[in-house]
């Protein structure tokens, strides 16, 4: 067993490995192998000298505790060399709008991709908008072509691959080739694949988010959110979270750790089944297509072959034409799959949703209803079984 940092081995470590043994001393902890949940706010010094110097590993609870430090070293080594550091939230949204706030200034200017998650539009929309931040979002396929979008006071391209609940497929260093010739910065929200199978930061990428709520919690019992910067940005991040107040509690920084030990393991499943899911809605009758990027069928299927190592739980459908009710139907008939919002954790979950309100560089008419999927960790036979008796319903609403 590794028992210190200074043990590991000299060679680079599979990102499953790291994900298992990072951010653990299990000297410093007393033979055990989890670090313990540290509850504190209060740190105190031993002589005058070090309070006055601020001397110390530790200075007060909000800046850090032994929990955080291990979450954040495990955190760095599934972020790759190319990680300066990771900084925790509370949640994604907090992640996503402290990265933002940390990186812009009255008078900059914001592309941001038009598939994003819907508070992160709403963030743009409204506070930054009233801090004087314009935002112009851009077609998802746009590629290198975003260059045309850029001001002299574009500071900043914020993507997401692949898009929310759409799951469009960005080109992401076509568009940070471009960002950086330009001067600017390029955010990520990552939280689809994590870095086990994304490591954008290795693509150009300068922060990298994640809504740890989903799969490194993976339990759906915690709000928790990630911002990792390169070399250039993490000073700025570091500032901004010690400005804003930005912490999480420890028992949920405890329950992301835990979480993440068994990743690798879960985002196996959730892949397998997750596609195995896929290609069975697609030869459903009821189905126009699906919208998945690790279909040899999907349009975004070769940059996601070429980015990506990996795929996760969470996919999108689209109905043939039907009615709400016949829609409703299915919703109220299928037992295994919850209504509910967030995903990534162990159980299965379904919501409509209608891009089309929001959109403003591109248009969503996806040709029917639709519907996102997150695939659990329950039998597929069983979860087939429960959605053909949601069809049943569907087709027998439609009549």
């Amino acid at each position: 067993m590794i028992s210190r940092k200074d043990d590991r081995p000299s060679a680079p470590l599979d990102p499953q490995t790291e994900l298992v043994t990072s951010g653990r001393d299990t000297i410093a902890q007393k033979g055990f192998i989890n670090p313990p949940i540290v509850r504190g706010s209060t740190v105190l010094y031993p002589t005058a000298e070090d309070l006055h110097a601020h001397r110390g590993e530790f200075q007060y609870g909000r800046h850090g505790t032994p929990t955080t430090k291990a979450l954040q070293q495990a955190l760095m080594a599934l972020e790759g060399p190319n990680c300066a550091g990771v900084g925790i939230a509370p949640s994604g949204v907090a992640a996503i709008s402290t990265a933002l706030l940390a990186i812009l200034k009255a008078g900059d200017h914001l592309l941001v991709i038009d598939s994003a998650y819907r508070p992160t539009r709403n963030f743009c929309d409204t506070l930054l908008k009233r801090y004087g931040i314009e935002t112009t979002y851009f077609d998802p396929l746009i590629g290198a072509g975003i260059e045309k979008l850029f001001k002299s006071n574009t500071r900043a391209v914020l993507v997401e691959a692949p898009g929310s609940q759409s799951f469009e497929m960005p080109d992401i260093p076509a568009i940070a080739a471009v960002a950086h010739a330009k001067g600017a910065l390029v955010v990520d929200d990552n939280t689809w694949a994590t870095p086990l199978y994304h490591r954008s930061l290795d693509q150009g990428v300068d922060i990298s988010i994640q809504a740890g709520t989903k799969y490194i919690g993976g339990h759906s019992d915690i709000m928790f959110g990630t911002i990792s910067a390169n070399t250039k940005t993490w000073p700025l991040i570091t500032e901004a979270i010690r400005l804003l107040g930005v912490c999480a509690g420890p028992d949920d920084v405890f329950l992301a750790l835990r979480g993440l030990r068994t990743l690798a393991v879960r985002l196996a499943h959730h892949q397998q089944a997750g596609l195995d899911m896929a290609r069975w809605f697609a030869a459903r009758p009821e189905v126009l297509r699906v919208i998945h990027p690790a279909l040899e069928t999907d349009p975004g299927h070769a940059i996601w072959k070429r980015d990506f190592t990996g795929a996760t739980g969470l996919f999108s459908i689209v109905l043939k034409p039907a009615s709400k009710q016949a829609v409703d139907a299915f919703l109220d008939t299928v037992t295994l799959f919850g209504m509910g919002y967030s995903w990534g954790g162990f159980e299965s979950l379904v919501i409509p949703f209608d891009c089309s309100s929001y959109r403003t560089a591109t248009t969503w008419n996806p040709g029917g209803p639709t519907l996102r999927f997150h695939i659990g960790l329950e039998n597929l036979d069983d979860l087939k079984s429960d959605l053909a008796r949601g069809f049943d319903a569907f087709n027998a609403a439609a009549k």
